[in-house]
């Protein structure tokens, strides 16, 4: 078969390990192609770093979407993560709206906040306009917090640590069965974490968890998302692309926490990446 190809919307960072620097090796090492359209470029990402210099490139988004589209280009998935303003937002709902269909998933990372509050560049405008744009989405991927941004219910009140629970939010999220979910941050049995996932093609829910990883690094999210874009593109059913990316972000976060290093510079997964080289090509049977 062809290599897959996944177009990914994000922000790019010259340093510090978040979006496209995560998104884009990750995909490579999984034996995908990555087609990048960045739609920010900063000096470094703003996680524990001050000063850093920012270049918006929303003005290049709808001549990109225009220039692809043109070239007849297709893509296996489009993977959108953090964006900068309501107007990015609804460039990447039209970037979606021009090349998702039967064979390409359109996979939203809706990043929006975390640990009970959104980013401080969050407004309400945009809270709603991510909420639109995951509404377009195949799959989506929140924490917690998106989570419970997306439902307009109070954080605290949506629990992760027992199944019952994850299960019924997985499907709350799932706008009556219409968009698969993976559900960052459950947490059903001791010195675990992972995600709930709720399947739209099976209608089943099941959990991915891995061991935990002390600590709390930068780009945790990024990787996780990039690894299950990665394996839905090449076959992977969603509750095993899911335990996969959890799997992968345990190791990475494991090896993170032994090296001590500065938690702005992210997590440590390049010598990793190695161990994502396999995995199946066989697509049958993998719509989420």
């Amino acid at each position: 078969m062809p290599t897959p190809r996944i177009a990914a919307l994000h922000d790019l960072s010259g340093f510090g390990r978040c979006s496209l620097t995560i998104v884009m090796p990750t995909l490579s090492a999984m034996g995908v192609q990555c087609c990048p359209l960045p739609t920010a470029y900063l000096s470094t990402h703003t996680g524990g770093f001050t000063g850093n210099t920012f270049l918006d490139l929303t003005s290049q988004m709808a001549p990109v979407t225009a220039h692809w589209k043109g070239l007849g280009l297709a893509f296996d998935a489009v993977y959108t993560g953090f964006m900068g303003s309501s107007g990015q937002i609804a460039l990447a709902a039209e970037f979606i709206r021009a090349f998702q269909g039967p064979g390409c998933l359109a996979v939203v990372d809706p990043v929006m906040g975390d640990h009970g509050r959104p980013y401080r560049t969050y407004t309400p405008e945009m809270c709603q306009a991510m909420a639109e744009l995951a509404a377009l989405a195949d799959v989506i991927v929140p924490n917690r917090t998106e989570a419970a941004l997306l439902l307009g219910v109070d954080y605290e009140s949506l629990a992760l640590d027992r199944e019952a629970d994850c299960s019924r939010w997985a499907q709350a999220l799932s706008l009556d069965g219409r968009r698969s979910v993976v559900l960052t941050g459950a947490s059903v049995s001791p010195g675990t974490a992972g995600a709930v996932c709720f399947d739209r093609a099976t209608g089943r829910t099941e959990f991915a968890c891995a061991p935990l990883a002390p600590g709390s690094f930068h780009g945790t999210g990024d990787l996780f998302a990039s690894v299950l874009a990665g394996a839905l593109v090449k076959g992977q059913p969603l509750a095993a692309a899911a335990q996969l990316a959890a799997d992968f972000t345990s190791l990475c976060a494991k090896r993170t926490g032994e090296q001590n290093l500065p938690a702005r510079e992210g997590l440590d997964f390049e010598p990793l990446l190695w161990q994502l080289g396999g995995g199946t090509d066989d697509k049958e049977g993998a719509e989420p």
